[in-house]
């Protein structure tokens, strides 16, 4: 079985870096050739995920085999519906909902993590790979106490209004922590978007919040209805864990960006840094005095030259409202990026968050 277990683990973790990538550069307009780069994928892991499937070991390792079986067939019906849907050239929202399995995958993986050295590397940074010293630390956290790890309030995928929260197992219990709050984009859900940001979290020993909005996406229009439980909920990490206070971030994608900036521009906001990807500067936050509250405030601005959703030109206004504010604005715009979320912007976040 072990044979079998280290024959499925190369496919395996190939083919979760090739749907990474595809999510990374997906656009509608290119889903055919993104198709053609993920389905070979599926024939290199089909073989070794029906031979561990007919294996049969020793009790301890049955949990193992079981979950490897799991992730991977799970693998294999997103490749499989995500080929599908861009082959079928119909609803390109289709595309992003096989992609969204990508979250429970990653999260039924990563509990293999403390004892199988490739996938707790996997869970890293790529520039972190082959630091055993952190690999090792994270091993050790994990086995020592239940600190550290994924935690979920109230959130499963049926449910509004929950979070999700990592804490680095390499955190020694006493160390003050940066704090990234990741807020998930349109009919999206926080457990699924903590897992773009848990990898790089893992790497630098950051805490992780992803909360899930109360409705269908967050409180872009009328009252907002989220913030007050936003804040109350970061309240409460922060008096389980030690926060670093000058070092909290409020940060999303699309719907979740718009809404980080109105959020972090209210009065009573607790955040220091606000990170913007693919989203806009909402007429709200324009209208009520939001953007004088911005002055001297570090915003990371990230957008996409191919955004089909928010054209570039609206990003660049935002950009220049918040210039004219006097916020203490890095902008990027990325030429070869659509409507999605760049993870590769993730550790120059995190580098801008600890220095700016």
């Amino acid at each position: 079985m072990i044979a079998a277990v280290n024959a499925l683990l190369p496919p395996l973790l190939s083919t979760l870096e090739r749907i990474v990538w595809v999510q990374r550069h997906l656009d509608p307009s290119v889903a055919d050739r993104l198709a053609d780069a993920l389905a070979p994928h599926a024939a290199r892991l089909e073989g070794p995920l029906r031979a561990l499937e007919t294996e049969r070991g020793e009790d301890e390792l049955e949990f193992l085999r079981a979950r490897l079986v799991d992730v991977g067939g799970q693998t294999l019906d997103l490749v499989r519906a995500f080929v599908e849907a861009a082959r079928a050239g119909g609803d390109p929202f289709d595309l992003y909902r096989a992609l969204r399995r990508f979250g429970r995958i990653q999260e039924a993986l990563y509990p293999l993590a403390p004892v199988v050295d490739a996938i707790s590397r996997w869970f890293l940074e790529p520039d972190r790979r082959f630091d055993d010293a952190l690999v090792e630390r994270l091993r050790e956290g994990a086995v020592r106490d239940e600190r550290g790890g994924v935690l979920h309030a109230d959130n499963e995928r049926e449910e509004r209004g929950g979070c999700s929260l990592y804490v680095p197992e390499s955190w020694d219990g006493r160390t003050a922590l940066p704090l990234v709050v990741a807020l998930h984009g349109g009919h999206g859900h926080g457990r699924d978007f903590l897992w773009t940001w848990l990898r790089d979290s893992r790497s630098r020993g950051a805490l992780l919040l992803a909360p899930t909005s109360l409705d269908r996406t967050w409180s872009l229009m009328g009252e907002d209805v989220d913030a007050t439980l936003l804040h109350d909920t970061v309240e409460h990490v922060a008096g389980r864990y030690p926060v670093d206070r000058a070092r909290m971030l409020l940060t999303g994608m699309s719907d979740g960006a718009t809404y980080a900036l109105r959020c972090g521009a209210r009065e009573d906001t607790p955040f220091t840094h606000l990170a913007l990807l693919c989203g806009v500067v909402h007429p709200v936050v324009v209208g009520d005095g939001g953007l004088e509250r911005l002055r001297g405030r570090p915003v990371y601005q990230v957008a996409g030259a191919l955004d089909w959703m928010f054209p570039v030109a609206t990003a660049r206004l935002g950009r220049d409202l918040l210039l004219g504010a006097g916020a203490a604005l890095v902008y990027r715009e990325v030429a070869d990026l659509s409507h999605t979320y760049p993870r590769d912007e993730n550790p120059a976040i995190l580098d801008w968050l600890l220095t700016a």
